[in-house]
């Protein structure tokens, strides 16, 4: 964001869809563009990399990853929750009917020379990212949340190899993480904080934040201060008193109430207004829009 420097190379992307694939297109300015993961599935963040992150659903469960560095070599996994709420990855996960392709303007893993930059092409199928859950395509104004992250590492010329560069005690200095939609943390594992995907085939369509998203917040808040209360305290607050938050809170000039139900090691949190369906969230981060 505004915030932070602006990265030193530019990123570009550009997405468009059709009723079967979501295309993904990115251009990487890069003056040296260098690749050592040369098997799929293996840790391509360890090299420079492009990589995008996709919940369908907008429940912060159940999302995709997808990395790929400068050879086309791609990385693919499932989570069925974030690691920080014990989700473990599926790595043998793979996107079934994933095409992808890079064109690289410049040369590789020569580092004597300046390039300019590498493209990555994908199309991802619709009906991969379902992982037999109940799922209905996208229509027009259907949202997914979605982000773009660029790991890029500093390195040196040192005759044929772009070696990383280390600090005093000859460990590799960290990444540099550069995101489309800034998330406020350096973990990219936390989907609520992710941009917006909103599907259309009208031209100059505008976009405004759904008023469910402004009330999602409220439970992100009670999620996180649960969160802080546990660690502090052995257990989860059980009520809206001990986390400081009020029971009342206005969204878009509407009336919304908080409810929290809690035992010692589990809650969940339930925002309400007229006319509206409720939403929650429990104590491992997943969001529900409750059937009335």
């Amino acid at each position: 964001g505004d915030k932070k420097p602006l990265p030193t190379f530019q990123t570009r992307v550009k997405m468009l869809w059709n009723d079967s694939t979501l295309f993904i297109a990115a251009t990487l300015q890069e003056p040296q563009i260098w690749a050592t993961q040369t098997h799929h599935d293996d840790i391509i963040y360890k090299d420079n990399d492009f990589e995008v992150f996709i919940d369908p659903d907008n429940n912060a469960h159940q999302y995709f990853e997808v990395e790929v560095n400068a050879i086309n070599k791609i990385f693919d996994l499932y989570l069925p929750k974030p690691y920080r709420d014990k989700g473990d990855a599926l790595i043998s996960w793979d996107v079934p009917g994933l095409r992808s392709g890079v064109a690289i303007n410049g040369t590789l893993n020569q580092p004597q020379d300046q390039d300019k930059n590498w493209t990555v092409e994908m199309a991802i199928p619709l009906q991969a990212l379902r992982m037999g859950f109940p799922w209905q395509p996208p229509t027009e104004g259907t949202q997914w949340r979605i982000n773009f992250s660029r790991v890029e590492w500093d390195t040196k010329v040192a005759g044929t190899k772009n070696p990383k560069l280390q600090d005093a005690k000859g460990k590799d200095l960290p990444e540099r993480n550069w995101v489309w939609s800034p998330q406020g943390v350096v973990n990219m594992h936390y989907p609520e904080r992710w941009g917006y995907l909103q599907f259309t085939r009208q031209a100059g369509t505008t976009w405004q934040l759904p008023v469910a998203e402004l009330r999602k917040q409220y439970l992100w808040l009670v999620y996180y201060r649960q969160q802080q209360f546990k660690e502090k305290n052995g257990r989860y607050a059980a009520t809206l008193a001990e986390l400081k938050i009020a029971p009342q809170a206005q969204v878009d000039k509407q009336a919304n109430q908080l409810e929290l139900a809690a035992t010692p090691y589990q809650f969940t949190a339930t925002v309400t207004a007229a006319g509206s369906p409720a939403i929650r969230i429990n104590d491992e981060g997943l969001v529900e829009t409750l059937k009335p």
